[in-house]
């Protein structure tokens, strides 16, 4: 199987504001007021942390159903601490301290049943697996030029 691409695409708005586009979807982020940001949106943390939460979802989903029980709803809390820096955006260690997720499932499932099923959510989550471990970055910058007439 080939590796699976996803991408965002977008423009900056503001100092704080970005919209992008992923595939037909458009993603507003905002920073929040006390990082001088309108608060319109969410801000790129947040975003990461429902991204843990989507991918845990579906995950999770599958996983009981592999298990054989039915999720009927399954409340997913996720929250990060990071490090107070005097200004977030300047300092090159600006990153989550730390990251608890916490599931409250309504099913049938035993104990047991749950503990295994917590197990699969976490080996499988590729957004746990992108925070915990490092993951190959390349960051590249491109200078637009005025077409010349």
């Amino acid at each position: 199987m080939s590796d699976l691409k996803f991408s965002v695409v977008g423009d900056s708005l503001s100092a704080t504001q970005f919209i992008g586009q992923s595939r037909q979807f458009t993603l507003i982020v905002d920073d929040s007021k006390d990082l001088s940001g309108s608060d319109a949106n969410a801000n790129p943390l947040e975003y990461i942390l429902a991204g843990f939460a989507g991918t845990a979802n579906v995950i999770g989903h599958s996983a009981a159903n592999e298990l054989g029980f039915t999720i009927k709803n399954l409340k997913i809390e996720v929250s990060g601490e990071l490090l107070p820096k005097p200004s977030l955006y300047t300092n090159q260690d600006a990153s989550f301290k730390s990251i608890h997720v916490n599931f409250i499932p309504e099913c049938n499932a035993s104990i047991i049943d749950l503990a295994k099923w917590l197990q699969i959510v976490e080996e499988r989550c590729p957004i746990k697996d992108s925070l915990q471990y490092k993951t190959a970055l390349k960051i590249s910058v491109e200078k637009e030029f005025a077409a010349k007439n």
